[in-house]
């Protein structure tokens, strides 16, 4: 009959609508919701479909996970996050700051610019060859630029204080391999997944300007 409302799901066409999807503007079934959920859908953070599925998700399989972006055969210790806060901090800092300036920015995306940077590190250290392999993404591009920015300016910072850096690129490859692992830890791996990227923005919410933390605070590491 003519002027009934359309009950499908505006995804498939074939099953009956039962959610709204903020994704796509429309109604849609569970089942797409749960096949399409940032995979073909760019889902908001605020979706309660989304934070519903992230608090009942399971762990990923070992085997959806690069072994290589991990370096399990680096120790990054409670000792060194100690040591080397501000530095963790800093880097921290400089992710969020990166999403915060592109809202495109997925996790995927800062695995892909962690990686690099990781590997470009490890080549340092192994040969001493400043090598920079290509990152063709431009929002990759980006976040490895402000991670790079970040460590400039602690070397600077340093060498203001006390005459010399003492930073070692052993040091930054761990920071580093840090935030890789963070990023698996939080992430669902999926396509358009930004369970870490909504965690880095929670860490520094957007008024809050100072990076340093407050005296008396304890420590805002939190261990992937």
């Amino acid at each position: 009959m003519s002027g009934e409302p359309n009950l499908t799901c505006v995804i498939c066409e074939i099953r009956k609508e039962k959610r709204f999807c903020p994704a796509v503007h429309g109604r849609i079934c569970p089942q797409c919701c749960g096949e399409q959920r940032e995979v073909t859908l760019d889902c908001p953070s605020d979706c309660p479909y989304l934070r519903q599925a992230r608090d009942h998700e399971k762990p990923r399989p070992a085997d959806q996970y690069d072994l290589g972006d991990l370096y399990l055969d680096i120790e990054v210790s409670e000792q060194f996050l100690y040591e080397k806060e501000d530095l963790v901090m800093g880097l921290t800092y400089a992710l969020a700051m990166a999403a915060r300036a592109d809202r495109s920015l997925h996790d995927r995306d800062l695995i892909a610019a962690l990686s690099v940077l990781a590997k470009s590190y490890e080549r340092r250290i192994n040969s001493g060859l400043h090598y920079e392999p290509p990152i063709t993404s431009e929002s990759q591009r980006r976040v490895a630029a402000a991670v790079e920015a970040m460590v400039a300016e602690y070397r600077a910072a340093e060498q203001e204080h006390a005459g010399y850096s003492s930073l070692k690129d052993s040091e930054v490859l761990k920071a580093l391999i840090f935030h890789l692992r963070g990023v698996h830890g939080r992430t669902s791996g999926r396509p358009k997944a930004r369970g870490f990227v909504e965690f880095l923005l929670a860490q520094f919410p957007e008024k809050e300007s100072a990076l340093v933390t407050p005296p008396g605070a304890g420590s805002r590491i939190i261990i992937p």
